[in-house]
């Protein structure tokens, strides 16, 4: 007979009953960068120059693929937190795995924008103004605050020693770079007045906070590479993040162009379009250049036996960023070059993509990116 003391099932019954989920266990927040690695697939492609047949019909497809990727792992994330909130605290304090958490506000930010540049195809264009809307406001207030707080951890909480630098940190302060970016879209949506001007220029002010703290980190980054030589195996893909910044700012100040005239008054609305080719032609020569000498190290890594890892994913996003901004400086400039500049940097874009998606779904099925570290 049970009485009221005992339990009504057995131990092996109830963990039946309240499974653990213990699949998402190591799921960190550097997945999104598949969110993002994939949504600019999209969006990079809207912009090439020509008619393409099909090819916008793929870009939208690509697109609610990311946005389905987002909503999943958003899921699986919550789900993290619910059931392991001990390994998601640790992730928080482990500064190789911290910076990450500015991949979350990217993902948001990068979809919303989708929903508006291929998205209104499928959806329509007031139900594309509302969910970039809604992402664009989530993904830029998790932005700010992952540019405040991981900082802030950094300084306080983690032990980091100057050869422990790795292009990583820039993460989450590139995080409103590209609500600098995708906010502009949002402008001709917006009551004429105040509140297109106060979107346009605060995505300005974004702009400055990602491009200065960016300017205060990249040369820790790079006196590492000097100093201690190349980075580990696994992390040398992330020296493509460093193209973040810089494409993303490109094709930022591109978008101010864009969408200033009519909304700030002259002589600014002028000056938005020289800004566009002053800044932004320098700093895609200097992506450039970035992007050979990160190609020649992972060449070199790969020589040395560097195998699949989720760091793969850095070869997507900021890729996708140099597109967007050789497309913006191709409008701003008129010239030919930066056409095929874009078709170029979008040919490795979807080669990049491609690769990365592949190893990510044979690492899934077989349940080696999700298991415990140290037990491939």
């Amino acid at each position: 007979m049970v009485t009221a003391a005992q339990p009504l099932l057995s131990p092996p019954a109830a963990e039946i009953a309240r499974p653990r989920v213990t699949a998402v266990r190591h799921l960190g927040p550097n997945w999104y960068a598949s969110v993002m690695g994939t949504a600019i697939v999209a969006t990079a492609g809207a912009g090439l120059p020509g008619d393409v047949p099909g090819l916008r019909t793929v870009c939208t497809a690509v697109w609610a693929f990311s946005a389905v990727m987002l909503v999943t792992l958003l899921g699986a994330r919550a789900l993290h937190w619910r059931h392991h909130s001990d390994q998601a605290r640790a992730h928080l304090l482990d500064p190789a795995m911290a910076p990450f958490y500015g991949c979350l506000a990217m993902a948001l930010l990068a979809v919303g924008g989708g929903a508006l540049v291929v998205g209104r195809d499928w959806i329509g264009t007031r139900a594309a103004v509302t969910v970039d809307a809604v992402l664009f406001t989530a993904g830029t207030a998790v932005g700010l605050a992952a540019a405040l707080a991981i900082p802030y951890l950094m300084v306080v909480r983690h032990h980091i020693r100057a050869d422990q630098a790795t292009p990583v940190w820039l993460l989450p302060l590139v995080a409103p770079m590209v609500s600098a970016a995708v906010g502009p879209l949002l402008v001709p949506h917006l009551p004429p007045g105040q509140p297109r001007e106060t979107l346009l220029l605060g995505c300005f002010a974004l702009f400055g906070l990602s491009l200065l703290a960016t300017f205060v980190m990249l040369p820790l980054i790079f006196a590492r590479l000097i100093t201690a030589g190349p980075l580990p195996l696994a992390l040398t893909p992330t020296l493509f993040l460093v193209l973040g910044p810089l494409g993303q700012s490109t094709t930022a100040v591109g978008k101010f162009a864009d969408f200033a005239p009519g909304v700030v008054p002259t002589p600014y609305d002028q000056g938005f379009g020289m800004l566009a080719v002053l800044y932004g032609v320098p700093v895609m020569g200097f992506a450039l250049l970035w992007l050979g000498l990160a190609g020649a190290l992972v060449a070199r890594a790969r020589r040395e036996g560097m195998g699949f890892a989720m760091t793969w994913w850095a070869f997507t996003f900021p890729v996708g960023t140099c597109v967007t901004g050789a497309e913006g400086l191709a409008r701003h400039t008129g010239l030919v070059a930066f056409n095929w500049l874009a078709a170029a940097l979008y040919a490795l874009l979807v080669a990049a993509w491609c690769v990365a998606t592949a190893h990510t779904a044979r690492g899934l099925l077989s349940g080696k990116l999700l298991a415990t570290p140290g037990r491939k």
